[in-house]
């Protein structure tokens, strides 16, 4: 498996010539939800990197309803785009709305989240990967005692994909008999509600008796940190993932211990560049930096993953020297905390 820094971006797409640039390219992306805070940061990179290869931009929120999504894409393909990204809310209803899209011949790019099929081209961040940087950075802070694993939607294979990076790195723990997990759960729609709900659930049904937990993203992690807080138990190792803001702000503060950075800037102006590609006629293998790849069901496709960094309270100082967030903001809160917040 191939994995491409941030560096390398600058290279990742081979144009399809001056046909890449034509005019009269239009892009359409499907949003699953807007209620995470990255996703405004991935749109943002995909308009700069359509703008930039000559192509417009429409999207589509599908609010957390897979019925809708298939109606969005629908639309957007009677708008005429060209290309379509699609976030998927439910990567197993998604199948129509593909189909519908390659009886047209527009390409679908498989934003973040796996759809089982082989004419999508695959882009995200290897999921496998983060799940084990979540559980080591937990793993580390707390080698032994009661784990919980928040998982995240059951209907994103991202969730699966975490979950088994994860148990990678706790697996000889609870071999030994150092870990015991005392619970888990799928947070439906990746929502920190309830994830929240889920964890005060928890808590209760063991006393209170939770040493660690493993939660899948920045979201479901917030939730988490509010439910161990309202029992005073904050400051038990919690991971997440995605850089959000407000997570590293709980890094700093010491209220959650990882969050996985996968930079959102980085994949959606990739994601706009293939797009720009595959609209100008590209096929999906000639994208430059894509390879072969089989999903764990067995379907072969076209792919590309971008490697994430783990921000800990070691290396805080890396995602204000990115500018992917203000030392302020980072630092809100923060009395004599870890670099930069010190």
């Amino acid at each position: 498996m191939k994995f491409l820094s941030g560096i390398s971006l600058a290279a990742v797409v081979a144009m399809a010539g001056s046909a890449a640039f034509a005019a009269d390219l239009t892009v359409g992306v499907s949003w699953s939800n807007f209620q995470e805070e990255r996703w405004k940061t991935d749109e943002a990179a995909i308009k700069g990197a359509l703008e930039a290869g000559g192509a417009d931009y429409i999207s589509a929120d599908a609010q957390s309803s897979s019925s809708k999504q298939l109606s969005d894409i629908e639309n957007l393909i009677a708008q005429g785009v060209d290309v379509l990204i699609v976030l998927a809310q439910d990567t197993q209803a998604i199948g129509p709305a593909i189909q519908a899209a390659a009886d047209e011949g527009i390409p679908v790019i498989a934003y973040d989240r796996l759809i089982e099929d082989s004419r999508a081209f695959y882009l995200t961040f290897d999921n496998v990967e983060v799940g084990r940087m979540q559980a080591r950075a937990v793993f580390e802070a707390l080698p032994a005692g009661n784990y919980v694993m928040i998982k995240g939607s059951p209907t994103d294979p991202n969730a699966d994909f975490l979950r088994g990076g994860q148990q990678e790195i706790i697996q000889a723990g609870i071999d030994s008999g150092d870990i015991k997990i005392v619970a888990e759960a799928y947070t439906d729609g990746w929502l920190p509600a309830n994830a929240q709900r889920n964890m005060e659930q928890i808590l209760t049904a063991n006393d209170n008796k939770v040493d660690a937990v493993i939660a899948s993203n920045d979201g479901t992690a917030g939730g988490v940190v509010a439910a161990l807080t309202a029992q005073g138990m904050e400051g038990l190792p919690v991971s997440g993932q995605d850089g959000d803001h407000a997570a590293l702000n709980r890094v700093a503060l010491g209220t959650q211990t990882v969050s996985v950075w996968k930079d959102a800037r980085d994949l959606g102006k990739t994601a706009g560049e293939v797009a720009v590609a595959l609209a100008g006629g590209a096929a999906l293998a000639d994208v430059a930096g894509s390879a072969d790849w089989t999903s764990p069901a067995g379907t072969s496709m076209t792919s590309m993953f971008l490697a994430p960094v783990p921000v800990t309270a070691a290396n805080l100082s890396v995602v204000v020297d990115a500018g992917w967030i203000s030392k302020d903001k980072l630092c809100q809160g923060v009395t004599n905390g870890p670099a930069p917040c010190n």
